[in-house]
């Protein structure tokens, strides 16, 4: 978890003080303040906007603290936003600003502005606020080291806090990035992925309740990662041409995977489901489904109509506090994971089995089946062959098929 700026923390706990804050809740104040930078710094929101604490206060719900927890929280996220607007900006702020600048510039995703934004405080941390203007190469191969050697970071962690870095000083400082000879390296390990078999992918289905039975199903039956499988809109199916459309997958990308057959019924009854739950929303005079930002704006009442509803939508609406609106959220990936557990604990299967595993497990069994590694790749969205090739660990690829649904071998 990252720190809070030496900057912010001062006024803030005179902040604390003025607002007449209990001195036996400063502490968790304090704690709420932590959590919601972490929040940001983890998660594609933008820190400073209300938005942010919209958001911040939907995934305390969806992980169960309780309402007057989600009050103090959101408390202490808007009283440092109104800091934010007395306190000079630090050095290191003004980095960060220029760091996410030159990112929606070159129209790169929220999730790489996330990443990066992550890295950069991680080394501004490491560095303990050293100032900017002194930071040079040595001291960012100092950091590489300090991950491999003291954090034991795997290697594609520290590829990823070089590419951030490497990103900080070339396209925010126009700095040399250079003089990396002697960094220690993280060893990279030949990593081969958990993988099921049809008769474990069965078993685990067979104990996970509603909706998580049909989740791991699409997972499975359609090669999604998690976040692709919570994020399915009712739109985003066609049962005519058999087809899934994955909105905004990892680098905001698109693609187009065979539906399941055999799924069809099923996911029938779960858009009618969807249906009387949103006609019960609408009587009770809710605000829609969370919609993306451009599409709420130019669209503002798609997110009432059945094609915008989620495929699998939470079990409470929410409140957001900014605008008083009472919107609904989609499955919380948390929520998923404790159900997989769970399932594959009752089903007997002593392996370590997440929610990715089943998109494993997809490529792999696609590869047993003959299917081309190029045909692979495409319907997982790799954008290198050299990704979907650490299947071919697992097993030997052949002939050549049409792409199809393991769930329907």
């Amino acid at each position: 978890m990252i720190k809070i700026p030496n900057n912010v923390l001062e006024p803030f706990q005179n902040a604390l003080a003025s607002e007449h804050i209990p001195e036996r809740q400063k502490p968790y104040y304090e704690m709420w303040l932590r959590f919601y930078l972490d929040f940001c710094d983890k998660n594609e929101c933008p820190e400073g906007n209300v938005s942010s604490v919209d958001l911040f206060v939907i995934s305390l719900e969806s992980r169960g603290k309780e309402a007057f927890q989600q009050r103090q929280a959101a408390r202490a996220a808007r009283i440092y936003l109104e800091l934010l607007e007395r306190i000079e900006l630090s050095p290191w702020d003004r980095t960060l600003r220029a760091l996410e600048d030159r990112i929606a510039t070159l129209h790169y995703s929220t999730k790489t502005l996330s990443t990066y934004r992550h890295w950069t405080r991680s080394f501004r941390d490491y560095l303990e606020e050293k100032d900017p203007d002194s930071v040079t190469s040595s001291d960012a191969a100092s950091y590489f080291t300090h991950l491999a050697v003291d954090r034991k970071v795997a290697a594609s962690t520290q590829n990823q806090a070089f590419n951030a870095l490497l990103f900080l000083f070339a396209k925010v400082w126009q700095r040399d990035f250079k003089g990396f000879e002697g960094v220690v390296r993280a060893k990279k390990s030949n990593y081969v992925p958990t993988v099921l078999s049809r008769a474990e992918v069965d078993r685990v289905i067979s104990k996970a309740n509603h909706p998580f039975a049909l989740m791991v199903q699409m997972m499975y039956g359609c090669g999604l990662r998690l976040s692709e499988s919570v994020n399915i809109r009712v739109n985003n199916l066609c049962f005519e041409t058999g087809l899934l459309t994955i909105r905004n997958g990892k680098g905001k990308k698109d693609r187009v995977v065979p539906l399941p057959a055999s799924l069809a019924d099923e996911l029938k009854r779960q858009i009618r489901r969807v249906k009387g739950l949103l006609e019960k929303d609408l009587e009770a005079g809710f605000d829609g489904a969370f919609m993306p930002q451009a599409m709420s704006r130019k669209y503002q009442s798609a997110a009432k109509q059945l094609g915008w509803q989620w495929l699998f939508p939470a079990k409470q609406l929410t409140h957001v506090p900014s605008s008083g609106e009472t919107r609904r959220y989609h499955a919380h990936e948390t929520k998923v994971g404790s159900a997989i557990r769970q399932a594959t604990y009752e089903a007997g299967i002593h392996k370590r089995v997440t929610a990715h595993t089943f998109r494993h497990t997809y490529a792999t069994h696609l590869l047993q089946a003959n299917y081309d590694i190029r045909t692979i790749q495409k319907l997982l969205g790799h954008s290198d062959v050299k990704t979907t090739m650490m299947y071919t660990h697992i097993v030997d690829t052949g002939t050549v098929k049409e792409p199809k649904s393991p769930l329907d071998f």
